[in-house]
This record gives C-alpha cells, structure tokens and sequence, in this order.
C-alpha cells in the first residue's frame, strides 16, 4: 500500500528574512569557476562584463515575471537595485549576446550539482524502501525553438517542421529534486541519454518509449545498475517460471509476477514480470530487481511514482514560466536549462520545496519590489499554513 506522505517541512528558514538567494548562487559559483580553465577574454582588463553578473543577471530574469527576452533583461539592468543585487552596470544587448559563446555550460551542471548537496531533503522519512534503492526518474521535455534556431531543428511536429531543445532529465524520487541534465536538440535520443548518464547501484524508471529498447535493458544491468521499464501490452512474453504474490502485492492491483524472457531470442535477458490491473490501467512492467530486494508492489509503487518528472516538468515551464529563450544559441540555451534547474533548487534550499504558485508570485512580489524581504516571510509563513489546511481531509 502507498504510504502517507509525511507533512511537508517547516517553509520558512531562520534566515529567510535576508533572502539572500542570488547570493547564494554566487558563492557556489566562484568556488567552481575558481579552479576552472575560462576563456581568456575573462582575463581581458578591458571587460566590464564578468561570468558572475552575466549568469547573476541571467538568473535574476528567470525570477522576475516582467522580464520575456534578452532585451528586456538587459533593459532591467539599468535599474539601481538589479545593479546592486547583480554587482555590476548597465549590460548591453552585445555583451549579454557575446557572453553566452565563451562560457562553459559544463560549469553550470558542476554548481548545480554542489548545491543539488546542500538542499535539505525530508523525503527519506516517507519511504525506506525507496530510499534505499535509490530511484531515478528517466524522462525528457521538449521546448519549442524559434525558426532561426535552425542547429535546434528536426523533422518532427505535425508537418514535419518541427524545432526544438530537449531536456533529458534524471529526478530522484525520494529527495524530490533533479539530479542529473543534459541538454539536446529535439531529435536526441532519451535512450542514449540513459545510456550516457547511468549510474552504478540506481534504480532507474521509465515509460514505454524505454521498454522499447531490450538492449537498453542489458546495458544498464551491465553498468550494475537497476532499472523498471514499462513495456507494451503486445510484447512478446515468454514465461519461464510464475512467483508468488503477497496479499500486499494483491491488495496493490498486482495479478501476476513472473520469471520472463521477451522477444523471440532463445538467449534473451532473464526479467521479472509485474503485471498490474485496476479500473483505469493496465501495466505490465519488468525489471532486474530480484523479489528480495523488491516486492511486486513496491515495483508497481514506484512506476506509479514516476509522474513525479512530469509535474516537474510542469513546474518549470507553468511557475516558472521558463517558456521563452533569453539566448538562441546552443550554448546560450544551454546556460538558461541548468539555470532553471538552479533556480528549483535554490527555492528548494530556502523555502524547504518547490513553490507553487501562489508562494512562487509571493516571491516575484518582493523581486519586483512590492514586498520587503520581512514581509515576503510572513506571507510565506501564511500560505504556508493555508497549504496545510487545505490537505485535511
């Protein structure tokens, strides 16, 4: 059965009041660009426009509601108080442009993943089991590309013209926060990005469009990782040995687990089958989890837990509202998808979770000057209590 998700914590810090959030990012990013080889223009005495500001700046847009292209972000950096914040000058369209070529996105998922440590996670406490098994969610998200992104275009869409960038995401399920990214134009393969970024002792989640690939299967099994694919209701099943269920896994829905090989291959991966049935699904899942490891319902849990990248995904483009590029370059795009996986977890770090988006328009409330930072965490604490309330039953 599903457990009872724990309350969720406390949303205000102690020192929330000082809201020091860019400054935050700002310490992480000079301990990693501290060490790290740049482009020698950041050595120029003759630049105005330093990589901290710049992606400051980048980042601070990505707050503001008002603020929908390059040239309104840089427009804001005339503003005293985003001079302030940021730490530098008015920026012009043609420093703002020039900066996205000679950064590295690659140091951007290194301070993402410094500060993906020191968000605070309560979600070990809701489930052990899954805590231990380590599960990551596998999936990926489309954004829609401008026309003159042509290095983003693919033959896709309805009338084949379709553009776009692609994030392939890895979501650790128990702490509730992206762990792993890798930005691609629309036609990457979500499978190969599994591939590139599999990691020993995980347990790794995906749809259908996964369960496709039964080489996938043995190369993530070979990596001494773990994974649950859902596979199609027509794949080729052959039934080696039935198991027996539990009245857990019955009172789950699950009406069958069994020793399987699919395909038409005499040599084919050895699986183990859950087969799942209720009024609205019918799932037939397998994985390399053996029984004792993991309960027929404990894999049919996690499957069902796998909606957790999409409402992420949401999240980012609906209350975040990152639905709109500031940069059109495969590096600029780049730089703006860890800056938006920054920002969750910079949220996640100040308010104990992603806001939603009543806490997320409190927050832009104060970036647009409409709240001072004291008053910001007694709103917070508010809707905070208000959340609570609306969850009893």
């Amino acid at each position: 059965m599903i457990k009872a998700a724990a309350p969720k914590p406390e949303v205000a810090e102690p020192d929330l009041h000082h809201w020091r959030i860019l400054e935050v990012f700002t310490a992480v990013l000079e301990e990693v660009f501290a060490t790290a080889k740049l482009h020698p223009t950041f050595d120029d005495p003759r630049r105005e426009l330093g990589y901290a500001p710049y992606l400051s700046l980048f980042l601070f847009g990505l707050f503001n509601p008002v603020v929908e292209s390059m040239r309104g972000l840089c427009s804001i950096s005339r503003l005293p108080k985003v001079q302030a914040a940021i730490g530098c000058g008015r920026v012009s369209l043609g420093s703002f442009s020039e900066t996205q070529a000679v950064l590295d996105p690659d140091l951007l998922q290194e301070v993402f993943s410094r500060l993906y440590q020191r968000v605070r996670t309560a979600g070990e406490a809701r489930d052990a089991r899954l805590a231990a098994l380590q599960v990551v969610i596998e999936d990926g998200s489309l954004w829609r590309a401008l026309p003159r992104m042509a290095w983003a275009e693919y033959g896709g869409g309805r009338n084949g013209d379709a553009k776009g960038v692609r994030l392939h995401l890895r979501f650790h399920l128990v702490d509730d926060k992206p762990l792993q990214a890798k930005i691609t134009p629309g036609k990457g393969c979500e499978r190969q990005a599994l591939r590139q970024m599999c990691v020993a002792g995980q347990t790794n989640v995906g749809d259908r469009y996964y369960g496709e690939d039964y080489q996938l299967f043995q190369e993530v099994d070979q990596a001494g990782a773990f994974f649950v694919f859902r596979i199609k209701a027509g794949a080729v099943v052959r039934v080696e040995a039935e198991l027996p269920l539990s009245p857990a896994d019955q009172a789950a829905g699950v009406v069958r687990q069994a020793w399987v090989r699919l395909g038409a291959r005499t040599k084919s991966m050895r699986l183990r089958l859950v087969e799942i049935k209720s009024a609205e699904h019918h799932l037939l899942l397998v994985t390399n989890l053996p029984p004792a490891s993991a309960e027929a319902e404990l894999i049919g849990l996690i499957y069902r837990r796998r909606w957790a990248i999409e409402l992420f995904f949401r999240w980012i483009k609906c209350i975040l509202g990152c639905r709109h590029f500031f940069a059109e370059s495969a590096q600029g795009v780049a730089l703006q998808m860890y800056l938006a996986l920054i920002a969750s977890l910079l949220f996640q770090l100040y308010t104990g979770r992603r806001p939603g988006k009543r806490i997320m328009e409190l927050i832009q409330f104060y970036q647009l000057g409409w709240a001072s930072a004291a008053e910001l965490q007694t709103l917070l604490k508010e809707e905070a209590v208000k959340s609570g309330q609306s969850k009893k039953p």
